[in-house]
């Protein structure tokens, strides 16, 4: 059952699409000296146009808009249209400049030559172009009015489409009731490990360290089984914050003595600047911290660059170290780990980096990047199998993550124990 039923009597708010053919008619007579920038967010890859990203993209809009030197419409294919005075153009190419950096590792920008070939952007002279963009506008807001009336039938015709969802959506009263339910919780028994570890060789691993990480599907299981907490990303992400300060508290309070140093957990930005990381920070022995990571995703850090950057300085200053989680082997071109300050950077394995290496030019430079970055200081992620780890320790790394290496640790631990039980007889 919705939440909040709309009312018959009201008229069915304008979409953005509706709303940029009216901002558009009102210019007719305002057309010099005004410019529109169009982002095609929608010809990204279904992984980086989650509701998080455009959220992100459509931020970097924000003071500008507030100054009144344009108007932003984020469109529901997740394309951005900015209507803007010219004598705000360096700021524009500003933010178009951070947004490629953003999105850098999408198929979109690889061959996208800013001012020759771009796909990316598409700039309009409103003087010039005026008819241009109002008939693209007038095609969009109709093709939305067509979808939103497909969609109102539809939902006549069935009473749960919920159901068809994957289960019950993510709504703020619902994440209300996670919240509470997490405030009571145990989550010992949902936090899962996952070591990583140092090979050599042929040498058996060595463990480094321990990442610790919530499980969500298991937390779904324990607190609301028929609950879709990813469908809604905004609100996922404030429970993933909730999440945060949970497991803050729970290292603050654990007796387990393998949880006071050699672990790496994953935050948000936020959380570092929180009351319940300060706690957290109180309890770590000083001698400990050096040997904690906090792992921040690379979205998280250019949704708000000065945030990280703020709390980055906190957090060395502190004697912890910092890594950047979730870089693609394309992304890693774009992503300077000195520059950004961070100590550690995870390269995520991916199925298609043996066929993609199997060309020597994109070899050597793969092998250029992880020289320049430091291999040393570049862990190899998600590696489920051997050829993931002799992947990597061709390209020079030596430090892995991943179901097979936790699976090695797990077999040698068992001839350990075989060997010490052969050995009492």
């Amino acid at each position: 059952m919705a939440l909040f039923a709309p009312d018959p009597a009201k008229r069915t708010p304008s979409s953005q699409e509706s709303l940029l053919v009216d901002y558009l008619f009102r210019l007719e007579n305002f057309k010099k000296g005004r410019r529109a920038l169009q982002v095609n967010l929608s010809k990204l890859e279904p992984q980086n146009k989650r509701e998080q990203h455009i959220r992100a993209a459509a931020s970097s809009f924000e003071p500008m808009v507030k100054r009144g030197d344009g108007q932003l419409f984020t469109l529901t294919n997740s394309d951005l249209i900015f209507v803007f005075k010219s004598e705000a153009d360096d700021d524009v190419q500003a933010v178009v400049t951070r947004l490629r950096f953003m999105f850098a590792d999408d198929p979109l920008l690889l061959d996208d030559i800013p001012g020759v070939r771009e796909q990316f952007c598409f700039w309009y002279e409103i003087a010039r172009d005026y008819e241009q963009l109002l008939e693209r506008a007038k095609s969009l807001a109709d093709a939305e009015e067509m979808k939103r009336k497909q969609s109102e039938n539809v939902s006549s015709q069935f009473a749960s489409p919920q159901q068809r969802q994957g289960g019950i959506p993510l709504t703020p009263e619902l994440l209300g009731r996670i919240e509470d339910a997490l405030s009571q919780a145990d989550l010992s028994n949902l936090v899962r490990r996952q070591s990583v570890c140092a090979i050599v060789g042929r040498a058996a691993p060595q463990q480094v360290s321990t990442e610790l990480f919530v499980s969500i599907a298991d937390l779904r299981a324990t607190l609301i089984p028929n609950a879709n907490f990813t469908s809604s990303p905004w609100l996922f992400q404030h429970l993933t914050e909730t999440l945060d300060r949970r497991v803050l508290s729970l290292l603050s309070k654990n007796d387990d003595r393998s949880l006071t140093q050699d672990f790496s957990v994953n935050l948000n930005v936020a959380t570092l600047l929180s009351p319940e990381f300060l706690k957290f920070d109180d309890n770590v022995r000083s001698a400990s911290r050096g040997t904690i990571v906090i792992e921040l995703q690379k979205t998280d850090i250019f949704y708000d660059l000065s945030a990280f950057m703020f709390a980055r300085d906190f957090v060395h200053e502190r004697g912890y170290r910092i890594c950047i989680d979730g870089l693609n082997h394309q992304a890693l071109r774009f992503v300077d780990r000195a520059k950004l300050g961070a100590d550690l950077i995870k390269l995520v394995w991916s199925a298609d980096l043996p066929e993609i290496l199997a060309n020597d030019v994109e070899r050597d430079k793969l092998t250029q990047l992880i020289l320049e970055r430091s291999p040393g200081r570049m862990i190899m992620c998600r590696c489920d199998t051997v050829e993931a780890i002799q992947l990597g320790q061709s390209l020079g790394l030596t430090l892995f993550q991943g179901r097979f290496v936790d699976q090695r640790l797990y077999d040698i631990t068992q001839q350990g124990l075989r060997a010490k039980r052969l050995g009492r007889r």
